[in-house]
């Protein structure tokens, strides 16, 4: 276990799936956590049943204002923010990349990748300026291998490690460390949104002959985001039941 009593974290995304397993496990840890998600049922409902140190705000992850909401509310509800999990993602449709129209194209790396921009954006002054900070990204291995039929997703999350080495880069010295996660297939309310074939596809590709489990990332991310982890900046955690290549 990894002690994160004192720590406030923002996790986008928060409402279900591995988001809601984050802030389970940070909450777990210690922390208190702002759910941020543009689901205001789930996300308000979620918070009510996990208790006083759990809070939410709705949060649509392409609105900078939005962004700039939530983290002054993190900030409010804990005193600062200590944490950042972009988690909020979407898989677009299952397509040929010819046949990608160019409006799905800018709705995946809208929410995908902008957002995680945007999240990374809002957040950092207050860590650099405190010469404390914790980021980790939910990119996927799509972004390191590519997905079939899946170019917009697998773009996005390409661009996601790529903003993770980048900003690392820039905070190296400021007391911040940012870092990537690359899950393979985990079963999700998002895996839903491929079809069945693509799915069985997706795992099928896994050595390991099973999809992951939230708890799983959820995992790795709370050591991420703890005071273990001081010397790993702009890395990426593959998470694939061994598909990754590299």
């Amino acid at each position: 276990m990894y002690n994160l009593t004192g720590r406030t974290a923002l996790v986008s995304g928060g409402a279900r799936g591995i988001g809601r397993a984050i802030i389970e496990r940070l909450l777990a840890e210690g922390a208190k956590a702002v759910i941020g998600d543009i689901d205001a049922p789930a996300g308000e409902a979620l918070a009510s049943e996990l208790g006083p140190n759990a809070s939410f705000i709705g949060l649509d992850v392409t609105s900078e204002s939005d962004w700039a909401a939530a983290v002054a509310h993190a900030e409010s509800f804990g005193g600062q923010l200590d944490i950042l999990v972009n988690n909020a993602g979407i898989a677009g449709k299952t397509i040929v990349s010819w046949e990608t129209p160019l409006e799905e194209w800018h709705r995946v790396i809208g929410i995908d990748l902008t957002g995680t921009f945007l999240g990374c954006k809002a957040a950092l002054p207050g860590m650099v300026e405190r010469e404390y900070g914790r980021i980790v990204n939910i990119a996927s291995v799509a972004g390191k291998i590519g997905n079939q039929n899946a170019v917009s997703y697998s773009s996005a999350k390409s661009g996601v490690i790529g903003l993770t080495k980048s900003i690392a880069k820039d905070v190296m010295t400021k007391g911040v460390l940012i870092n990537c996660i690359a899950p393979a297939a985990i079963e999700t309310e998002i895996s839903k949104q491929v079809s069945p074939a693509h799915w069985d596809y997706i795992v099928g590709r896994v050595p390991m002959g099973r999809a992951g489990r939230v708890e799983e990332v959820a995992a790795l991310t709370a050591w991420l985001c703890s005071d273990e982890v001081s010397f790993s900046n702009g890395a990426t955690y593959d998470i694939s039941g061994g598909l990754a290549h590299y």
